[in-house]
């Protein structure tokens, strides 16, 4: 069993590894919500439990997905479909080190000029637009 934490405590959550690889969003609504792109990785929501959510408060993204963070500190924490059985959650908000490493680059076409995406990460080429 895992943790992790929004950066004052006041949202917190376990996860069962093991966790889905990182993937590496450059979509819009990533970048406006990190400041640069979201690194996540994920669980099947019967490995996932939110141990703490005094401060969770959720953003209705799109039609089709939520993103939570919280409302006391500001920290970026999770994206969750409508559809589909998993949470998305931040690599950066894990306790301790991960064991997981980027895996693939999502939605390319929408990343910032002030980067550049090296070329093992269009490995996931499905996943790309």
């Amino acid at each position: 069993m895992k943790a992790g934490s929004c950066l004052c405590g006041a949202v917190k959550y376990t996860f069962e590894e093991p966790a889905r690889p990182i993937i590496a969003c450059h979509c819009i609504q990533c970048r406006k919500q990190t400041g640069s792109f979201m690194h996540s990785t994920a669980v099947d929501n019967d490995k996932f439990n939110i141990v703490e959510s005094r401060g969770l408060k959720w953003y209705r993204a799109s039609d089709t997905a939520s993103r939570g963070f919280c409302g006391e500190c500001g920290s970026n924490l999770f994206w969750k479909p409508d559809k589909g059985n998993y949470t998305s959650f931040t690599a950066g908000s894990i306790d301790g080190a991960t064991g997981l490493s980027i895996e693939g680059h999502i939605y390319c076409g929408f990343k910032g000029d002030y980067y550049a995406i090296p070329k093992e990460g269009y490995q996931r080429k499905e996943w790309e637009s």
